[in-house]
């Protein structure tokens, strides 16, 4: 009989983590510690077992855990489900506030779609699916901590995420339960850990290569990215409306009519120092007014491929391209203006970032040669 779900199973062979098919024995059971590769049968003693069928026309899976044989009860139950679906008939459960997994990830993400930016519920989605399949359970009601820990175990070991990764994800998971009203499964030492890395900066002499190389449109590009300590999104919706050439200042504002609205919805203003400021002037002359973006494409869009260039630009440079990405500007004009003693509120206002632990990441030692220099003179001879 040909089953509308498949059962698989994820195991491990020649060092990766694949999904085969089982093999059934012909009284229907699974034939224990096998798996189907290539049409032949092959030793599979450890894995995860897999549901996987379609539904509207997309496929979905299932996790349902290390048991043949409960593997196949939930199969049959799936199969049942599809079918009652099909034929319109309502399934109880005999208890009518079980609430099915996979309907509550659904509505979750259709309430996360509404109210949170397309970055925000891509992240929320690849999350609840790497869940949905590690995660056995059918009913929000019966996930318990071990499930939690066996899905920050499956991000590391099956999807081979890095650790900052793994937090993250499983911090999306914990916000999905909190919205259906599940607290209390994980202590503070069960999360995820992951060593916080210190921030990137630009060097003085990787710019001055950077910005020699760099064209009049470059130049402006990247000393505004530096200066300003925009994000990426900021930038590309940066109007010239927003730009105050007389208070040297830069705004980021909402742009409804791009349907973009800034990080956490705050608006704020930044201060550029004189040399932006000339370059602005400059550009703005030649502008084509028609077109509100301070850097439009050809076709008043908002420009999507800085990196690229930045990227571009640093091996005309003769520099490493890998080494160059658009947020370590952000890092720098962070670190910098610290270096140079602007306090840690100002500088956190000027970022946007909601909390003050955010902005501390960017307080690292000085690695400038005028530091050096001051380390080396205090031990000099006759300093001490």
């Amino acid at each position: 009989m040909k089953h509308p779900v498949t059962l698989l199973k994820q195991v491990k062979l020649d060092g990766v983590w694949k999904r085969h098919p089982v093999v059934l024995n012909r009284n229907g059971s699974i034939k224990a510690n096998v798996v189907l590769v290539g049409g032949k049968e092959e030793s599979a003693p450890d894995g995860n077992f897999i549901l996987d069928w379609y539904e509207d026309g997309k496929r979905m899976r299932q996790s349902v855990g290390k048991d043949a044989a409960d593997a196949l009860i939930q199969r049959d139950r799936k199969v049942a489900e599809l079918e009652a679906a099909r034929t319109g008939l309502v399934v109880t459960n005999g208890d009518t506030n079980r609430r099915l997994l996979r309907d509550a990830v659904a509505e979750f993400l259709d309430e996360t779609k509404l109210t949170k930016k397309p970055k925000t519920l891509a992240a929320y989605t690849t999350a609840m699916t790497y869940f949905t399949e590690s995660c056995s359970k059918l009913y929000v009601e019966d996930i318990e901590r071990k499930d939690l820990l066996k899905f920050a175990a499956f991000l590391r070991d099956v999807k081979e995420q890095a650790p900052r990764s793994v937090h993250n994800k499983f911090e999306n998971v914990m916000s999905f339960l909190k919205a259906q009203g599940v607290r209390g499964l994980m202590k503070k030492a069960d999360w995820p850990q992951f060593t916080e890395e210190e921030p990137e900066v630009y060097e003085q002499e990787e710019l001055n290569k950077l910005f020699a190389a760099c064209d009049t449109d470059e130049r402006l590009w990247f000393e505004f990215f530096l200066m300003t300590g925009m994000r990426e999104q900021e930038v590309m919706h940066v109007y010239w409306a927003d730009v105050n050439i007389r208070a040297a200042t830069v705004s980021v504002t909402h742009k409804p009519d791009y349907g973009w609205t800034p990080k956490a919805y705050k608006e704020r203003s930044i201060p550029i120092p004189t040399v932006l400021v000339t370059r602005l002037q400059a550009a703005k002359a030649a502008h084509d007014t028609k077109c509100p973006l301070l850097f439009p494409t050809a076709g008043c869009r908002p420009k999507l491929n800085f990196l690229d260039d930045l990227k571009a630009v640093a091996e005309r440079a003769g520099l490493k391209p890998e080494n160059f990405f658009l947020h370590k500007f952000r890092a720098t004009f962070a670190t910098y203006h610290l270096w140079n003693g602007t306090d840690l509120r100002t500088v956190q206002s000027w970022l946007g970032h909601s909390d003050m632990e955010s902005t501390m990441r960017y307080l690292k030692p000085s690695r400038s040669q005028a530091t050096r220099d001051k380390v080396n003179s205090a031990f000099s001879a006759g300093a001490h």
